[in-house]
């Protein structure tokens, strides 16, 4: 909880000297055995996260999404053009911290590709939601992902 608050406190200030960079990302699932599983990637950095990155022109959000999912996790599937929620976080680009709002889309994957752009550069495990919830490095990606529940 007191991470939360720190967290929310540094977006805020981070976000008054800079402009609020929106993204979409994709939050890639698949039913095994009836239980929703969740496909997660390693960011450049090595934590665990959803792909995502920056708006793509000509592009809807959810569109961008899907394409994200496609070269960073090698996923392809039926992704859902209202977002599960908005995840706000901190993305360092050289000294500057940038406020990022992500918009993540449910992608029920269809197709996992054994070769996709960014393969050499990630890793994708699939997990749980509990097992999610633990290796997340941000909890509210693991409470956005917990909404994959409601779909039914």
């Amino acid at each position: 909880m007191f991470q939360r608050l720190v967290t929310s406190l540094r977006f805020r200030l981070v976000a008054r000297q800079s402009k609020i960079e929106r993204q979409a990302g994709a939050i890639p699932y698949a039913i095994v055995d009836g239980q929703i599983a969740v496909l997660l990637i390693t960011s450049r950095s090595g934590r665990w996260i959803f792909p995502k990155g920056r708006l793509i022109d000509g592009l809807q959000p959810h569109e961008t999404a899907a394409h994200e999912a496609r070269e960073e996790a090698g996923v392809e599937g039926v992704i859902s053009d209202r977002p599960l929620g908005c995840w706000r976080t901190l993305k360092r680009r050289g000294v500057r911290l940038l406020p990022l709002e992500v918009d993540l889309y449910p992608l029920r994957v269809t197709k996992q590709l054994d070769a996709w752009k960014e393969q050499s550069e990630r890793k994708r495990h699939w997990a749980s939601l509990r097992e999610a919830q633990r290796v997340l490095t941000d909890s509210r990606l693991a409470d956005i992902a917990m909404k994959l529940k409601e779909l039914g």
